[in-house]
């Protein structure tokens, strides 16, 4: 993978998990790597109940 191509697959990760950021109100996100390459993004969302 060239420099280009790693930028570009940083850029959509990044804004993937800026998307789920905006949302959720509580609860995680999981980057999930392999080789040094994000494979995988989990959301864990928690509803809170009043």
């Amino acid at each position: 993978m060239n420099k280009k191509d790693k930028q570009e697959n940083e850029a959509e990760w990044m804004d993937t998990i800026n998307s789920m950021l905006e949302n959720m109100d509580f609860g995680s996100i999981t980057i999930v790597v392999q080789n040094g390459k994000v494979i995988q993004l989990e959301r864990n969302e928690k509803v809170r109940i009043k």
